[in-house]
C-alpha cells in the first residue's frame, strides 16, 4: 500500500490528472481511507513540486498541472469522506476570487489548489469578480476568510470597495480580510486595514493558517508572509 501512495504522490507532482484519480479510485477500492490517501498520497506530491518550484527545478507550468491533478484528486476524495472525515481534512473556509476589472487567474488557481491541499475549503469565484459576489458567497458558505488579488493597478480600488462593503454589511468581525498580486504592497495594504497580505501562493497558505491562530479579524497588527525578504 505504501508504494500506491508514493505512486499518487508521483503523478500529482507531474500533473497527471487522470492517472492521479485512477490510482486514487484503486486505493479507496482497496480500502485506504481519504484521509491517509490525501496525507500521505495527495498532499507530498503537492510538497515535491512545491520544494522544486522553490529551487528553481520546476516552473509555473508544472505547478499549475500539479495544482489540476491536486484539485482532481480532492473532488474524488472529498465525495468519498463522511461528515467527520470532512470536518478533520478542512481547517477553514476560503472565498476567493480577482478583483473586478482582472480576468487573470493562473496564481489565483495556484493560490486555490495549495490552500484546497493544505485542508482548507476552497470556494473559487473566477475572475473580473464583482464586490457584492464576494460577500454574496461568503454568507452563502459561512467563509471565515475573503481573500481577493489583482495584477492590475486599475482594480486596486475594487480591493478597498470590497473591505468597506464587508464592513457596511457587518461582517468585518467575522471574515478575515487577505489581498495580494503583483501591484499590492505592504504599503498598500498596511494603509487599507486589511488582515493580512503575502507575497506568493505558498506565502499565502501560510498567512492563511496564521489568520485562524493567530489574531481576530478587523483586530490587531496585519500578518503579512513575504518568502522573497
Amino acid at each position: 500500500m505504501e508504494e500506491l501512495l508514493k505512486k499518487i504522490s508521483e503523478v500529482v507532482a507531474e500533473g497527471e490528472a487522470e492517472e492521479a484519480v485512477a490510482l486514487v479510485k484503486e486505493a479507496l477500492g482497496k480500502g485506504v481511507g481519504p484521509l491517509t490517501i490525501l496525507n500521505e498520497g495527495a498532499s507530498k506530491g503537492m510538497d515535491i513540486v512545491s520544494e522544486q518550484y522553490n529551487l528553481g527545478e520546476a516552473y509555473l507550468p508544472e505547478l499549475v498541472l500539479a495544482g489540476d491533478a491536486m484539485t482532481a484528486v480532492l473532488d474524488v476524495l472529498f465525495a468519498s469522506m463522511d461528515k467527520e472525515e470532512l470536518a478533520a481534512s478542512r481547517v477553514g473556509t476560503v472565498v476567493i476570487g480577482q478583483a473586478k476589472g482582472d480576468v487573470h487567474d493562473i496564481g489565483k488557481n495556484i493560490v486555490s489548489a495549495l490552500l484546497a491541499v493544505n485542508g482548507f475549503e476552497v470556494h473559487d469565484i473566477g475572475t473580473d469578480v464583482p464586490v457584492k459576489k464576494f460577500i454574496e458567497t461568503a454568507k452563502e458558505v459561512k467563509a471565515d476568510i475573503v481573500l481577493v488579488s489583482t495584477l492590475l493597478t486599475t482594480s486596486l480600488p475594487y480591493l478597498s470597495d470590497t473591505l468597506q462593503y464587508i464592513s457596511d454589511s457587518g461582517f468585518r468581525d467575522k471574515w478575515y480580510y487577505g489581498v495580494g498580486g503583483g501591484p499590492v504592497t505592504p504599503e498598500f495594504s498596511k494603509k487599507l486595514g486589511v488582515d493580512g497580505w503575502s507575497r506568493t501562493a505558498f506565502d499565502c497558505v501560510e498567512m492563511c493558517k496564521k489568520l485562524l491562530t493567530d489574531k481576530k479579524p478587523g483586530q490587531g497588527e496585519i500578518i503579512m508572509v513575504d518568502s522573497e525578504a
